[in-house]
């Protein structure tokens, strides 16, 4: 499932595409059709993310409310268009760019009011402005449940997923199951701080990265890494291999419903 900066990324590419244009919206698929009838030839007035949603606005307060879950893609193109695949479920297009939507866990016409609802249950968004980590802070100081659940919970914290959590963790050297309630103040605001620097790198060059500087395979004389999720990390999906910093094993163990990396000797018990 894409974290959060890539819906921030995804948000500023509608925007840069489609923001301020007319825009022909169509369901190839079917599923989407009446909502696409109601905002085709609208004008794209703004786009935003929270967390792992995104919303396309157009006039009336009307919104197109997208969470791709762990199947949806988006893509985009130049004109001319080629035709769409059975599969699309929304096609925006100008006479320049066009953006294809695939599989999402949703695609719907929201009004204002139903937008409101899901910021209200969402938590801040470490890349929303005039978010912060107060009142994650309020729930996470009061939980019994481990650090690294909180994080992936959205309603503690909106946009984090397993490779943010797992690296935030790891360069705190913070044991992910840690309570909640056992972290320190000032521990919460060095993991919100660097949340915030690290997902908007992660926008800025649309991968993830989270080794310092120091750590780098050119600083340390040690091979890139090569997985399909791209990005320099600690621990994140390295089960098995030796830390970068102490040597110790990575760990990997089912939390959640997710597999949750960590290394012991870094983020001591």
């Amino acid at each position: 499932m894409p974290e959060g900066h890539t819906i921030h990324r995804l948000a500023a590419d509608h925007l840069s595409r489609f923001g301020g244009r007319a825009v022909r919206a169509t369901s190839p698929q079917g599923k989407f059709a009446d909502g696409a009838a109601l905002v085709d030839g609208q004008v794209m007035e703004t786009a935003e993310a929270h967390g792992k949603h995104l919303f396309l606005g157009f006039p009336g307060a009307t919104w197109i409310h997208i969470h791709l879950g762990l199947f949806g893609k988006l893509g985009f193109g130049t004109a001319p268009a080629p035709p769409p695949a059975e599969t699309v479920r929304l096609r925006l297009a100008t006479p320049e760019a066009y953006a294809d939507l695939r599989g999402p866990t949703t695609c719907a016409l929201l009004t204002d009011g139903d937008k409101r609802a899901i910021h209200d249950r969402l938590g801040p968004d470490p890349l929303r402005p005039g978010d912060d980590g107060e009142r994650a802070w309020l729930r996470v100081s009061r939980s019994r449940s481990s650090v690294a659940a909180l994080l992936m919970d959205q309603k503690v914290v909106a946009g984090v997923g397993n490779v943010y959590r797992a690296e935030v963790l790891f360069r705190h050297g913070i044991d992910p199951y840690r309570a909640g309630r056992d972290l320190t103040r000032a521990e919460w605001d060095a993991i919100w701080a660097d949340l915030v620097m690290l997902m908007r790198e992660g926008v800025r060059n649309n991968r993830i990265d989270t080794v310092r500087p120091e750590h780098t395979p050119e600083a340390m004389g040690r091979p890139p890494r090569v997985d399909d999720h791209g990005g320099e990390v600690y621990v994140y999906r390295r089960t098995g291999m030796p830390c970068h910093i102490c040597g110790g094993e990575v760990r990997t163990a089912e939390l959640a419903a997710r597999n949750l990396f960590w290394c012991p000797g870094c983020q001591p018990g």
